[in-house]
């Protein structure tokens, strides 16, 4: 089997493509991490910290938390991850890259399931909480505590933290095999 058209031009264009295709899998495999990361810290962390405090104090510190990751960068680790774990399934499609791509086609799976509830469960929660306004003009903070659903939210997060978890380590097993058809 050979290489797409596209890949070798890109392959050219890279000078090596063993080293763009590894380069996209090395930054592919950072993304992840990062975002694995993230959840991570919002399960062990963030949420057992949160559940803690009185409504008033949750309401507007998840308000505020949720304002703040919404940024550019977060945003390029978040949606990169996806990106770039594809576009190195793709580069990996040819002879050259077969011990590595069955790793990366799971992990991309896996991954993208984490933006699929991130978008279908998570920010639909986090954007109901934002809507319900200023806390010091909220008559009732509790109700739009347990409308947040908190244990919900929690429990998809940890879905997130291990598939997450599972699709970096399922890339870090790619960079390994994509080192040994070297």
């Amino acid at each position: 089997m050979t290489a797409p058209a596209w890949y070798q031009v890109a392959a050219e264009q890279a000078g090596d493509g063993s080293l763009f295709a590894a380069t996209v899998l090395v930054l592919a495999t950072m993304t992840t991490g990062v975002v694995t990361g993230v959840f991570g810290l919002y399960a062990n962390t963030i949420m057992p910290g949160l559940g803690k405090t009185d409504d008033r104090t949750f309401v507007g510190a998840f308000q505020q938390i949720d304002r703040a990751i919404i940024n550019p960068l977060f945003m390029a680790f978040f949606f990169g991850a996806l990106i770039l774990t594809g576009l190195a399934g793709a580069l990996h499609l040819g002879d050259a890259g077969r011990r590595a791509l069955p790793w990366i086609a799971i992990a991309f799976g896996l991954y993208l399931i984490v933006v699929i509830i991130t978008i279908a469960v998570n920010v639909p929660l986090n954007d109901a909480i934002k809507s319900a306004g200023d806390p010091d003009r909220i008559n009732d903070l509790a109700q739009v505590r347990r409308d947040f659903n908190e244990d919900r939210w929690r429990a998809f997060n940890w879905v997130r933290v291990v598939l997450s978890t599972s699709s970096f380590a399922l890339l870090c097993v790619a960079l390994l095999q994509h080192g040994r058809q070297g």
